[in-house]
């Protein structure tokens, strides 16, 4: 736990890449195997349970510390983090701990079954011999909310550099469904096993967003255009008669989404198509908000089936006949994957399959006019990918990119805030907004609608926070209600009707556009005018 606890600290304290591989690299060739596995799972989102909820986590740590939980709470909200407010709140502590990172990790588990009593004995037990950084570790861990600034890819690399195996197999190892209370280092990264093989998936490639000219990619006629479809990303596998179906978060969704099994019958084996799954009521491509339905259900009922059905828009082919096909151009990936698409509609067996259209084009012009139609065909925009691209792994500059739509914008009005998180713990800088809406007496109010926490200047949120501090009317735990005053722009991708809100409209990945000082609240928008966004 030592060792592990110094490399979240050296992660924890750069900004620097080349920095923070080193750490890790150095970590991997100095741990024990099973400490080495259960770091490549905490690092790739494969933590345990949370053994304990975070209402008790504060109890008992006001109580060790001795201080009131009103005082720690306070603390918390100040902080912004709750490990790290506990291991700051702790005495400190002179002694130590040889257990290592999966001894701690098994206790974890097993504590998961045990009543309050012994949780909190157990917790108490180690906070008191942990030092700050170990403590903070530790409590990260029992959370489960354990995110540092290393990304996946980040982590393979040091790995790669640890093992000598290349981060592209690396990659493709660390994919699937593996457990890491189970397996071992050498089954996991250095064993060759085809049978691992059969469910995996392959490595997602991403795209940047276009950041100039879309003139500048250069001749037209090298690219293929499509829509950006607004749903799942997934990659459906077909092997050995069985279809596994995976996200891009990493997870194993094939339960979830029934309407594929289909594919067994009509997708040739030694098949993994690329696409989006997208909801599909009524025979028309739905909204976000409809494919939320059927999100983090553990079991889908017949009427939900019915209700908002599903289909796979696929857009490229990775594997072929069992064959690793990612190396070929895309132009040819795309034949192949127009040629299956042909036969499996031929064969009317299943309609959960459909094919995201390449589009071609003799001028930029044209392919901007085709972005502005893009929310009529309930896309985010346009995907440029140069056709004679090869399919990579992660997020790589130059042969794909994402032209999305501008986004849909209101003026709304600041009503409540809380503290942010990290940096901005000391600030408030959550915020929520409101748009005008007309009672049944004719009178008008502000209803919320959105909530958003980026899109200022570091400057812009200093002066909004110095404002906020001096015009709370109430307070609600950690949130301040404020005297209506401050009008600010909200973007928005994506808008659809919800009975979930009060507004009755949700909208999409909202975020601060600008500070419109130059208007008073009486000119922000209304709930009608964002509802008549609605397509």
């Amino acid at each position: 736990m030592k060792n592990f606890a110094q490399l979240i600290k050296a992660l924890d304290s750069t900004n620097k890449t080349n920095i923070k591989v080193n750490a890790l690299t150095h970590y991997f060739n100095a741990a024990n195997t099973r400490d080495k596995v259960w770091t490549i799972a905490i690092l790739s989102h494969r933590r345990p349970p949370r053994p304990v909820n975070t209402t008790l986590l504060r109890e008992w740590a006001s109580e060790l510390a001795h201080i009131p939980l009103w005082l720690f709470e306070e603390s918390y909200h100040i902080v912004g983090d709750l490990a790290e407010t506990i291991a700051l709140v702790m005495p400190s502590s002179k002694t130590s701990t040889d257990k290592s990172l999966t001894q701690f990790l098994e206790e974890m588990i097993a504590l998961k079954k045990k009543d309050d009593e012994a949780k909190k004995q157990y917790l108490h037990e180690n906070w008191k011999v942990l030092d700050y950084y170990e403590r903070f570790v530790f409590t990260k861990l029992i959370t489960g909310g354990f995110r540092i600034g290393v990304s996946q890819k980040l982590m393979t690399r040091a790995l790669s550099k640890a093992t000598k195996i290349d981060e592209d197999i690396l990659a493709y190892k660390l994919m699937g469904n593996w457990d890491p209370n189970s397996i071992s280092f050498q089954e996991l990264i250095l064993e060759e096993n085809e049978s691992d093989y059969l469910s995996k998936p392959y490595p997602f490639y991403l795209a940047y967003a276009v950041e100039n000219e879309v003139e500048e990619l250069g001749n037209v006629k090298d690219w293929s255009v499509e829509h950006k479809w607004d749903g799942i990303r997934a990659q459906v596998i077909v092997r050995n008669k069985e279809v596994f179906v995976w996200s891009r978060g990493e997870e194993l969704v094939t339960d979830k989404y029934p309407e594929f099994h289909a594919f067994i019958n009509t997708v040739p084996n030694g098949t993994v198509l690329d696409g989006e799954i997208l909801p599909y009521p009524n025979g028309q491509i739905g909204t976000f908000n409809d494919l939320q339905t059927r999100i983090g259900r553990k079991t889908v009922s017949k009427n939900l089936l019915e209700k908002v059905p599903v289909i796979l828009k696929a857009y490229d082919l990775l594997e072929w006949k069992g064959k690793d096909i990612r190396k070929q151009p895309f132009i040819k990936r795309r034949k192949l994957l127009d040629r299956l698409f042909e036969k499996v509609n031929s064969l009317r067996v299943t309609e959960s399959l459909h094919l995201s259209e390449t589009l071609q084009f003799s001028s930029w012009q044209e392919v901007a006019q085709e972005r502005n139609r893009s929310r009529e065909v309930q896309s985010e925009g346009l995907m440029l990918k140069r056709k004679d691209s090869p399919y990579l792994v992660g997020r790589k500059k130059g042969d794909w990119w994402k032209w999305k739509v501008d986004p849909l914008t209101v003026d709304a009005v600041l009503t409540y805030a809380m503290r942010g998180h990290g940096r901005r713990s000391n600030l408030f800088t959550d915020y929520t907004f409101a748009l005008w809406s007309e009672r049944e007496d004719g009178e008008k109010e502000l209803v919320t609608f959105a909530k958003a926490y980026s899109g200022l200047t570091d400057a812009e949120f200093r002066q909004v926070d110095n404002w906020i501090k001096k015009n709370t009317l109430e307070r609600f735990g950690p949130v301040r209600s404020v005297t209506p005053h401050h009008v600010f722009e909200i973007a928005f991708e994506g808008i659809a009707l919800s009975k979930r809100h009060k507004s009755g409209v949700a909208t999409r990945f909202p975020r601060i556009l600008r500070w419109r000082q130059d208007k008073k609240i009486e000119e922000a928008n209304t709930l009608d005018d964002l509802k008549k966004m609605i397509r």
